[in-house]
Formats: structure tokens, C-alpha cells, sequence
């Protein structure tokens, strides 16, 4: 009999009902439901609609205002309101508002809630990224979520496996972004279709929990519906530094099968960014130097990270930001923006001409702080770059790394940062 893969043992230590095999119903018990300030109010609204009198465990319910926080009008004020009255009456402790969390991804791992082996339920398709905890992430509509908050537990197909090799180290002002870039430009934005695709090998020791996450958090950008990584001593360490007791990684058995198994030659890499409108365009940043840019953006629950604000800080250190160029600068959490405050890094960045913003999603979506104008061109951190995605359909987002991007902000032009280390 055929072994399980990392994303099937998870399951089926989370099932209640159900064979865990690709294909298959199973219902499962999340570890946590997720929600943000767009999602939520939807879900409460269906949740009360069903009669529901109480969440299945206000402890296991995280609700973040994420979205449009700082709230920009009337009706996002409207909807944060509706995350605050549900939270106080389900008696939701885990409800983050603007200056007390961030964006929701990035957050829910700095609050040690999830970790090797853990299942959470969300209602944002980048759920994904706590697949870099060595965890399953899986987004839901809505509706579903209402009936997780209600009962605890949804049913589900379980998904095939992809299996990735990460072999080789990291050229220099190569990052995790990279390595998922030259997969969706590899297999395609729906590669990964109905499938879970899990990373591993020996590269893996060269990737920081930060870029872990810029990893995990573009499965989706491949059609996957969920990610995870190999557990090891790094992702075991980041688990005690959040104040999380210690599990061990969950890995394949042997003799697991998976639909397809992929090799990335992370040493063979260069800086990759994927040009509009789809995710999967990756292109050597060479072949693209000399475009012109209007705006650049750091932040996202993709590269909104620490390591994403040192490397900016990196180009930007004693230069200044492109005459006609705006760098908006957004912290993922509030408490990078404090880490990054204390590291001299946010004065760095200021220094040379950013706009540093509150944790928000609100450009990456098209909501607000950092809209783009008709005929506009960015280069930015973010993880989608569709048509209309981050403003006027007229518009281009060119996603890339921190170090691309920051020294696209420098030159007023897409550059390989190399030219500006000198």
C-alpha cells in the first residue's frame, strides 16, 4: 500500500470522517478559521442566517482587519465595526485592528498559532502561506467558513500531491520569491490544479522562514490548492521563538505517490520578474531592464517581511529614490514595522523618499494607499499582477523581490540590483 504524502498525514490527523486519499470527501477539523474585515461580515451574515448561536471555539477564531484597515470610507469603517461586535459577541479574543496586528498571513504565524502538523481554514485564497510552517493552509468561500465557525469542521476534496526538489544554494540577490516565480513560470497558473504542492531537499536549509512564506504564499498563483513544506530544525526553532510547544515535522511516508515530481535548480536562478498580466510571465530581470516605472511597492503577506524591508534598505542605503517615482513601503505586521523602526531600517528607508504605510493589503487588492493611475507602470512585491488588479486596468505590476524592486525605485527603471552593489 502506497505510503502518505506530507499534505495526506496532515489531513488525516485532522479528519473526523472520510479516507484520505486524492480525490475523496473527508471532513476535517481546522486547527484555526481565519477571517479579515471583506470576508468576514460575509460569513457572519450567513452564520447568523443558519441560526447559529455561538462560534465552535471563540479561542481557535481569528478575525484581522486587514484589508481595508486604516479604514478608508464609510463602508470599510462599516465592515471593521462588524468584526469588532462580532468578536465581542462570540467573545473573540483574536481580533486585530489597525496598530495591533497586520496582515493576516504574516500574523497568524507571529502569533505562534500555527505550526508543524496545524490545519487552518481561511477565507482569503493566500491561506496558503502557513504551508511554510510545515502546516496546511486552505482557503474556503465565505459561506463555507460560516459553517466552520458554526460546527468546527467543513468537508473537503482531498487533493493530489506535487511533489518539488529544492536543490543547489542561492545566487546572490536570488530570494524564495525567485524560486516560485520559475515554478508558476514553469507548470503555468493552473499547474497546480486541485493538487497540494509540497517542497523539499536540500535548498531548503538555505531558506529562511520569511522566504518560506514568500514561497508558499504564490502556491495558489499555480492553481494549488494548498502548500506545505518539509519540517526541519529551522521551521522547529521558529515554532520556539513564537512560544509554540514543540511537534515534530510531519513528513511523507515512504512510498508516497504523487502526480507529478518537479526539480528546481535553485543555484542555476537569477532575479526573476514576472511581467503582466499573469504571474506565470517570470522573465530574467535582464531582459527587462530599462522599463520605466512609476511606482514601486514593498509590503504584502508575500515580501512584506523583515528580510524583504533589510534587503530594500540594502539599495537604498545612502541613495535616493528616482525623480518622478513614488516607493510606498508597507511592513506586513505591526510589529515588523517596530522591528524594522528599531533596526534603523524604516529611517533608512524614509531617508531616501519612501512613503511608509500602516500594515495593510490595501494597494496589492486595489483598495487604497498606493492606486494606480491609467498608463501607470509598478514594479511590486506583491503576489497577483491581473488586469485592474492594483488600480486603473490601464495600468502594469511587475512583481518581483525586494532587492528588484528597491533598486527599480533608485534608478526610476527596472535594473538587476547587481548594478547598483556595484
Amino acid at each position: 500500500m502506497a505510503g502518505l504524502t506530507i499534505t495526506e498525514r496532515i489531513l488525516a490527523s485532522h479528519a473526523v470522517e472520510g479516507e484520505i486519499r486524492p480525490g475523496t470527501i473527508a471532513t476535517i477539523r481546522p486547527d484555526v478559521v481565519l477571517l479579515n474585515d471583506v470576508s468576514g461580515p460575509l460569513a457572519y451574515a450567513q452564520f447568523e442566517a443558519i441560526g447559529a448561536p455561538r462560534v465552535f471555539d471563540p479561542e481557535r477564531v481569528v478575525l484581522v482587519d486587514d484589508h481595508f484597515a486604516p479604514a478608508k470610507d464609510v463602508e470599510s469603517a462599516n465592515a471593521l465595526r462588524r468584526n469588532r461586535s462580532f468578536a465581542a459577541a462570540q467573545g473573540i479574543r483574536h481580533h486585530y485592528g489597525p496598530g495591533e496586528g497586520g496582515i493576516e498571513h504574516t500574523l497568524l504565524a507571529e502569533l505562534g498559532l500555527v505550526g508543524h502538523g496545524s490545519i487552518v481554514f481561511g477565507a482569503d485564497s493566500h491561506t496558503c502561506t502557513a504551508g511554510a510552517f510545515n502546516a496546511l493552509g486552505i482557503g474556503f468561500g465565505s459561506t463555507d467558513l460560516a459553517g466552520a465557525l458554526a460546527a468546527g469542521r467543513l468537508w473537503m476534496r482531498v487533493p493530489e500531491s506535487i511533489r518539488v526538489e529544492l536543490s543547489g544554494g542561492k545566487p546572490p540577490f536570488v530570494t524564495g520569491k525567485d524560486i516560485v516565480l520559475e515554478l508558476i513560470r514553469r507548470i503555468g497558473s493552473d499547474g497546480a490544479m486541485d493538487a497540494s504542492i509540497e517542497f523539499g531537499g536540500p535548498a531548503l536549509a538555505g531558506l529562511g522562514m520569511d522566504e518560506r512564506m514568500a514561497v508558499a504564499n504564490m502556491a495558489v498563483e499555480a492553481g494549488a490548492d494548498a502548500c506545505v513544506f518539509e519540517g526541519d530544525a529551522a521551521s522547529a526553532a521558529d515554532m520556539a521563538a513564537r512560544g509554540m510547544a514543540p511537534r515534530p515535522a510531519v513528513m511523507a511516508e515512504e512510498g508516497a505517490r504523487y502526480r507529478a515530481r518537479l526539480a528546481v535548480d535553485v543555484a542555476s536562478l537569477t532575479p526573476l520578474v514576472a511581467a503582466p498580466p499573469s504571474p506565470a510571465n517570470g522573465t530574467a530581470v535582464g531582459e527587462l531592464r530599462g522599463t520605466r516605472v512609476d511606482q514601486v511597492y514593498i509590503g504584502n503577506c508575500s515580501n512584506g517581511t523583515l528580510t524583504d524591508l533589510r534587503q530594500a534598505a540594502e539599495m537604498l542605503r545612502g541613495r535616493k529614490v528616482a525623480r518622478g517615482v513614488r516607493l510606498v513601503v508597507v511592513p506586513a505586521t505591526q510589529r515588523i514595522w517596530r522591528a524594522a523602526l528599531a533596526e534603523g531600517l524604516l529611517g533608512t528607508l524614509a531617508e531616501a523618499g519612501a512613503a511608509i504605510g500602516p500594515s495593510t493589503c490595501g494597494a496589492c487588492f486595489g483598495g487604497h494607499m498606493g492606486i494606480l493611475a491609467a498608463g501607470e507602470t509598478a514594479v511590486a512585491t506583491t503576489n497577483r499582477n491581473f488586469r485592474g488588479r492594483m488600480g486603473d486596468p490601464e495600468a502594469r505590476v511587475f512583481l518581483a523581490n525586494a532587492w528588484v524592486a528597491a533598486a527599480a525605485a533608485v534608478a526610476g527603471e527596472i535594473i538587476h540590483p547587481a548594478e547598483l552593489a556595484g
